[in-house]
């Protein structure tokens, strides 16, 4: 019973530093680029799109699949970063958890 106790109130401590780790990825800035940092795209540390900056250089009316194309390269560039950085705080979270199985991150 005592080892279920300590188990139990594992988990109510993983759970506010997830609620924190949660706080804390919705207000981070993470950034992609493309075209040599001519369009870039900031993130919050859980994907969700904040900015996307142009620089006019690269507004051509006559060519606005290669705009088109380059917006997205960096939006997805700045999600991958921001899955990749959630995936380590998360993996840094359950690792300070003794528990008698592995989660899934």
């Amino acid at each position: 019973m005592k080892d279920m106790m300590k188990i139990l109130q594992q988990a109510q401590d993983m759970q506010a530093r997830m609620k924190k780790l949660q706080d804390e990825l919705e207000a981070m800035t993470i950034t992609g680029s493309a075209g040599g940092g001519m369009v870039s795209a900031d993130v919050n540390g859980q994907g969700m799109l904040k900015r996307v900056k142009i620089d006019p250089s690269v507004v051509n009316p006559a060519d606005t699949e290669m705009l088109e194309d380059l917006v997205a390269v960096a939006v997805a560039e700045a999600q991958k970063k921001a899955q990749e950085r959630q995936q380590q705080e998360m993996g840094s979270l359950a690792g300070g958890m003794n528990l008698p199985f592995k989660l899934p991150f």
